[in-house]
């Protein structure tokens, strides 16, 4: 603190030996036409810097070139001071606007609050706060309730600020590399929950239609993707094409866990929200996801929760708690968007929603809350109904800038968004942050969000140094489904079902292409996972994932079989009591199918087998296995199947599907099965 305001005070004791210096003939008689360049850059300068809204970013470019010629003039120091405030590059604005006041004490009624802003841009907590302070006006000044407040605001700010830097978290930071990043700027990660694809948004060469915004300068955006390839490399990324992309700005918004789904930004009708699915290979033409979310106000982000019935959004609809507040609600249902109420949303900004896979975990940004300036990230978790208390996410990763559209993989272990840095490939890059890595020096840097969601672009950081953010309660099923003989890709549907509740929870497509699926399991949940396709006997697997299990994923290819004499089928989610014959309630869905699958095929016939492992005496496990097994065809012929169509066999453990050897092997070979033996 003493070590700034030392600073300060030197500085402004020089400010009486210095002195601005004009443009004029009369300084620099001897260079006109350097002179006359300079006022002509000023003059442009001028016309970008008092055009409404103001165009900072294009008033700099003249400004900096005026300023190579005279250094040593106030109000040019300050109005670049004020453009660097309005860029991507904040913090650059403390050196300009330093020197305007050293040139010129009385350069502007305003030169306290802005230096006051340049040294929170700077994190220099102390000197911001002595410069707020001198800003505030005179007691009983009329028609400055708005500024005493915004200065109030910000003086917390650099309190909130002083007391998260004091104790920081520790991070790599990590630059996504070229095949993802390009000289032009790249941001808005989106990622599926295993990290495998990323796609962004660009405003690089070879855009859409190759145009550029007449406004903002440089291409039009358009949305990339890039796969993984070996640990920490990403593919060359590619254009989603025209189905995606229009000659307009097109920008990321979220990705479902599984990648099938896309949220998509379109300008159209001021700017909506839309959804695209990906059939194959090739994104569809998105759709827009209608009034109940869009609105006449700006959707600006967005996030699918696991089972992709339900969406959770931005707006600054009428009616909110802020300027944008998170709503959540039910995407093909009928009702209205729930507001998330007072514990998340403030009286000042949200936005860049993200929900984790495992359901509960959300983050978000907000400038409210203790934020240390503009937007900080903050994490929630839904816990008996009710959202946390919203914890902020701490130094580095928020900084006094705008923090926001930052995005988590399932296993907690690395988020991603984009910055401004010196190791960027040109301009705006992708970055990976890895929780928990060895320490790095802070690094601080900024960056210019500038997704067309926003009449003036939200502004993004990106850094160096945090702890792990989450554990992970959450297991990604991800794998193959394919034909048993052919081993050809197939689509499938891939039903997730609570077996305590016998309720089908989310269903999921396989892709048609590649057969890939991927599939989101929040802890908690005994659940039954389903894959069917017509012509096919079903598949089942089955996940009890108590509540509080770590994060893990899991790699199951599936063959589906087809109905055939012969062909064997393993029930994974049918439940015996310990030691007995008698069935439990989670069995009830599968079950269901089993029963189903008979009605719809009245000829076919079937031996339901059980099966152990070899623990214990043999002849009492062939026993068991056959109770089991009869217990199984009781209940279809309860339903009404003919007794006739079905027979029950119990092998022990004479015909395992895994060595006996392991915990794993065991637990394969107890198991209930059935077999065709007619159709």
């Amino acid at each position: 603190m003493h070590k700034y305001l030392l600073a300060f005070l030197l500085l402004t004791a020089s400010a009486a030996s210095a002195q601005s210096v004009e443009f004029s003939k009369d300084r620099f008689g001897n260079d006109k036409d350097g002179l006359k360049a300079a006022q002509k850059d000023i003059k442009a300068g001028d016309a970008f810097y008092e055009s409404d809204p103001p165009r900072y970013e294009q008033a700099l470019v003249f400004y900096l070139k005026a300023q190579q010629f005279n250094p040593s003039n106030d109000q040019l120091n300050l109005k670049i001071g004020d453009c660097y405030l309005h860029s991507g590059f904040k913090p650059r604005a403390l050196e300009y606007l330093q020197r305007a006041y050293q040139l010129n004490p009385d350069v502007s009624p305003r030169i306290h609050y802005l230096l006051g802003r340049g040294l929170h841009l700077n994190a220099k907590w102390d000197a911001a706060i002595a410069e707020y302070k001198r800003a505030l006006p005179a007691t009983g000044t009329k028609n400055t309730a708005g500024l005493v407040a915004d200065i109030q605001k910000k003086i917390k700010e650099c309190e909130n600020g002083r007391r998260l830097a004091a104790k920081p978290t520790r991070v790599f930071i990590d630059n996504a590399g070229p095949g993802v990043n390009s000289p032009y700027p790249d941001y808005g990660p989106v990622i599926t929950a295993d990290e495998s694809v990323i796609l962004f948004t660009s405003r690089r060469e070879g855009s859409t239609g190759g145009k550029t915004d007449p406004e903002l300068g440089g291409y039009f955006e358009d949305i990339y993707q890039s796969t993984r390839e070996g640990k920490d490399g990403w593919s060359a990324a590619r254009n989603l094409g025209e189905n995606i992309n229009t000659d307009g700005h097109d920008a990321t918004v979220g990705l479902s866990p599984d990648g099938q789904r896309l949220l998509v930004y379109l300008e159209n009708n001021g700017g909506d929200l839309h959804q695209a699915e990906l059939r194959g290979t090739e994104w569809r033409k998105p759709q827009q996801l209608g009034s109940r979310i869009n609105s006449r106000s700006h959707e600006s982000s967005a996030s699918y929760t696991p089972d992709g019935r339900h969406l959770f959004f931005v707006s600054d609809k009428e009616g909110g708690l802020g300027s944008r507040d998170i709503y959540r609600i039910e995407i093909e249902g009928r009702g209205p968007a729930q507001n998330l109420g007072p514990v998340i949303n403030t009286p000042y900004g949200e936005e860049g929603v993200f929900l984790h896979p495992d359901g509960k975990t959300m983050y978000f940004s907000s400038e409210g809350h203790d934020a240390m300036g503009g937007y900080d990230i903050f994490k929630s978790v839904l816990e008996n109904g009710k959202w946390s208390k919203p914890e902020n996410l701490g130094w580095p990763i928020n900084t006094p800038d705008d923090d926001v559209f930052f995005v988590i993989s399932a296993s907690g272990r690395h988020g991603y968004y984009s910055s401004f840095r010196d190791d960027g490939l040109g301009s705006k890059d992708i970055y990976r942050i890895t929780f928990l890595g060895p320490e790095k020096p802070p690094v601080l840097s900024q960056e210019d969000q500038l997704l067309a969601s926003r009449v003036q672009p939200v502004k993004e950081t990106l850094l160096a140094p945090p702890v792990a953010i989450v554990a992970a309660q959450v297991t990604i099923l991800k794998g193959v489904v394919s034909e048993e003989a052919s081993r050809q890709p197939l689509e499938a549907t891939i039903d997730v079902i609570d077996n305590s509740l016998n309720q089908v929870i989310a269903s999921f497509q396989s892709n048609e292409k590649s057969g890939r699926y991927l599939v989101s399991l929040p802890s908690g949940v005994n659940y039954g996972i389903v894959v069917r396709k017509d012509g096919y006997l079903f598949h089942s697997e089955n996940f009890d994932l108590p509540a509080g299990a770590a994060y893990s994923e899991v790699v199951k290819d599936i063959a589906l079989k087809k109905l055939d004499v012969g062909v064997k089928v393993v029930l994974n989610n049918i439940f015996f009591d310990f030691d007995k014959a008698t069935l439990r309630k989670e069995s009830t869905g599968e079950l269901e199918r089993l029963q189903k699958l008979l009605t719809e095929t009245p000829a076919l016939r079937l031996e339901i087998s059980g099966h152990t492992d070899n623990v214990g005496n043999a002849a009492y496990n062939k026993d068991l296995s056959q109770r089991r097994a009869k217990a199984v065809v009781d209940y279809l012929v309860g339903k009404g199947v003919e007794k006739s169509r079905l027979t029950f066999a119990g092998y022990g453990d004479t015909q395992p599907v895994a060595p006996n050897t392991t915990k794993a092997g065991r637990q394969l070979n107890r198991r209930t099965e059935f077999k065709v033996t007619g159709k």
